[in-house]
């Protein structure tokens, strides 16, 4: 089996693992697998802008949020239905990540971390000046008669659960076809040596730009989903830390593998989850745990496994 077979088997894999996790879990354990599903198209793509491109963003939020108000707000105030409104989420995310994505591309390093996080503050302070139509901190719950697709109730957990599965397994497939296709390829080509691949005569700028703009799109998709299956815009997830949720995620799971980012997800959300349960200090036991595997798993739990055992995972 060569090592484009492997890859397809394992990604099926997961997939199934996670169809027939449904079936075999406790309804709590399935509904946090549907979060974590949702949480991990967000990671996967701030992934392809950081673990493939290599550029480090601080403002992903601007468009997970993107994503989130613009299914939100059209159901919210307009009544539109769910595949409009989630087509108008995405729609918002590509014009929000193109318009920023050409703005911040004219910066490098350290200034274009400060530079995406400056408009992530930009579009936190947007939401709250026109907290009449977002309701601010507060945020605004979708009402669960408008959550229906065709005669299918979201608010259902079985629902709910395959649906997040549904985008999940397009966007994990469709993120590594891409990875797998020449445009991916020269993502990493600018991600291990920008110089090289200009010379080569890549337009490495423009490049850059429609990676910032399927990143954004990715992650306004994840917004979108959340506020849709979960009913709840607020915020809060337009603050620095889910900002810098998407960056853990991918450095736990290992950064540029294509399965990294739903294991960092995974990882995290039950580390959370169990520690806040033991220890109001949770956020300590998290942050040592996060120190221990940045010493001994340096390239994340997938990134290490591909790195010392398995070379062909993608």
């Amino acid at each position: 089996m060569n090592e484009t077979s492997k890859s397809h088997s394992l990604h099926l894999g997961l997939i199934a693992v996670l169809a027939l996790s449904y079936f075999v879990l406790p309804a709590y354990h399935s509904g946090n697998l549907a979060s974590v599903m949702v949480i991990a198209i967000y990671a996967m793509g701030y992934n392809l802008l950081f673990g493939y491109t290599g550029l480090l963003s601080l403002g992903h939020a601007l468009f997970f949020s993107a994503g989130l108000y613009g299914l939100g707000l059209v159901m919210h105030l307009a009544n539109w239905t769910p595949l409009p409104a989630f087509a108008a989420g995405l729609i918002a995310a590509l014009v929000v990540s193109a318009v920023i994505g050409f703005l911040i591309l004219r910066t490098t390093g350290v200034a274009f971390m400060i530079v995406t996080l400056m408009f992530a503050q930009a579009g936190y302070l947007t939401i709250l000046y026109f907290g009449k139509y977002t309701r601010g901190d507060e945020g605004f719950a979708l009402k669960q008669a408008s959550r229906q697709i065709a005669g299918y109730d979201l608010t259902d957990p079985g629902v709910r659960y395959f649906c997040a599965l549904l985008l999940f397994s397009v966007t994990l497939l469709g993120l590594a076809y891409i990875i797998r296709a020449p445009f991916g390829r020269t993502l990493i080509a600018i991600r291990e040596n920008e110089e090289r691949a200009r010379m080569l005569g890549y337009n490495v700028t423009a490049i850059k730009l429609k990676a910032v703009i399927l990143s954004g799109v990715v992650s306004g998709a994840s917004g979108a989903t959340y506020a849709l299956l979960f009913g709840y815009a607020g915020a809060t997830f337009a603050t620095v830390q889910y900002s810098i949720f998407p960056l853990l995620w991918v450095l736990v799971g290992g950064a540029g593998t294509t399965v990294g980012p739903f294991i960092g997800a995974l990882f995290m959300f039950y580390l959370i989850d169990y520690a806040s349960g033991k220890t109001e200090a949770y956020l300590l036991v998290v942050g040592v745990t996060l120190v221990l595997v940045t010493l001994f798993l340096p390239h994340g739990i997938v990134g290490t496994i591909r790195t010392r055992f398995l070379r062909w995972l993608p």
